[in-house]
């Protein structure tokens, strides 16, 4: 029984970390494009020909803070990717990544 449970817990973790890296990183992303779409004064309404919306700071801004995470999340797995290659492993025992010999 004790097998079991360990293998629902790693089932778990695995149904997790995919949900977080297969379809939340590319929602963050596509979250980052419409942020972006707003920040240029994108939106859904029709205009008179020549009048542009006003460009809007704050989204521009909230899509270079979405962009920089899925840019750090994408060079954090290449770190794991490349570290396990030289044999290394990365640790988050600290705030930040550490790379250690396995």
């Amino acid at each position: 029984m004790h097998t079991l449970y360990l293998e629902w817990q790693a089932i778990w973790k695995i149904l997790v970390v995919g949900l977080i890296l297969g379809g939340g990183l590319p929602a963050l992303f596509a979250l980052g494009i419409r942020a972006m779409a707003y920040g240029t004064g994108g939106d859904a309404e029709d205009h008179p020909a020549g009048v542009l919306p006003a460009p809007h700071p704050v989204g521009r801004a909230l899509a270079y803070l979405i962009f920089a995470l899925v840019l750090l999340a994408v060079a954090l797995g290449i770190l794991v990717i490349v570290a396990s290659g030289f044999g290394k492993e990365v640790s988050f025992a600290d705030v930040y990544p550490t790379l250690q010999d396995k």
